[in-house]
């Protein structure tokens, strides 16, 4: 297989085959997963979100062939994540997308069943007890990713900035400079989230992400979704073969626990209160 299909990511080949060159496809902590609500377990213990992102630390962004990329500066902890699950802090590494063709597909992970058009990953990795990256993302306790899910609505003001610059990295291999942008205003304003013990979602697919899910969708216009689905899989050489559809779908769930930084109120509750 050559091109996107090696992601796994056309029709015919499909994720299912990732095994057959990576075992561990079929491991027992795979991602995304379908995040069914009512059977997550509302944790006290777990901490809110502290998250710092300096707005200088950009530096670039590309097309690696399945997905579109912003690279951060690999200095020091002020563009981290501490508290949540999380022991250590993370510091950011990165943030790429995953979307579909339509409104109805596109997220990797599921809620109830539920997808969404788009979903941002933004990539940190354990550099206070690794040493490398590398070494971190073979690590149990590695990395640690934050999901945000995008929903079509309202335009979203700073995605224009990054939407603006996806024709400089419309083919695979494409990069261009992008700095000085801020990653926190992709977040959603709430900062409830879902965390389980999960892995990478393209190979290698190493066993090495704590997921941090966050429960709050934030929104984009069509058109800056129509501006994603301009990318593609391929080179300026090739055959054009449109970037849509890169997500991997849920995989089972093997006994994980998915743990909630909040209490989800359920109907029955709300009939006894």
């Amino acid at each position: 297989m050559t091109g996107h299909n090696c992601w796994g990511y056309s029709q015919k080949d499909g994720p299912s085959l990732w095994y057959k060159s990576y075992p561990i496809a079929q491991g027992s902590r795979q991602s995304p997963i379908d995040i069914i609500s009512t059977q997550a377990i509302y944790d006290p213990s777990l901490k809110p979100l502290n998250i710092s992102y300096e707005s200088d630390s950009s530096l670039g962004i590309s097309n690696n062939g399945h997905s579109v990329m912003v690279d951060f500066k690999d200095v020091d902890d002020k563009t981290a994540i501490s508290g949540g699950p999380l022991q250590n802090p993370y510091r950011l590494k990165q943030f790429h997308f995953h979307w579909g063709t339509s409104q109805k597909l596109g997220s990797e992970h599921t809620i109830n069943g539920k997808s969404f058009p788009c979903e941002l990953h933004l990539v940190h990795w354990n550099a206070k007890k690794y040493p490398t990256f590398g070494e971190a993302v073979v690590a149990a306790d590695g990395l640690a990713v934050i999901g945000v899910f995008l929903e079509v609505g309202e335009e979203h003001t700073t995605m224009n900035r990054l939407t603006d610059a996806f024709y400089m990295v419309k083919y695979k291999g494409t990069k261009a400079e992008f700095r000085s942008f801020n990653p926190s205003t992709l977040l959603p304003s709430g900062k409830k989230y879902w965390t389980y013990a999960g892995s990478l979602t393209t190979p290698p697919l190493h066993e090495s992400v704590t997921w941090i899910v966050m429960k709050e969708a934030i929104q984009i216009s069509e058109k800056q979704m129509e501006k994603f689905r301009s990318l593609l899989f391929t080179t300026e050489e090739d055959e054009k073969i449109p970037m849509v559809n890169n997500f991997r779908p849920p995989q089972p769930l093997k006994g994980r626990v998915v743990r909630a930084s909040f209490k989800t109120i359920l109907f029955e509750d709300i009939c006894q209160g």
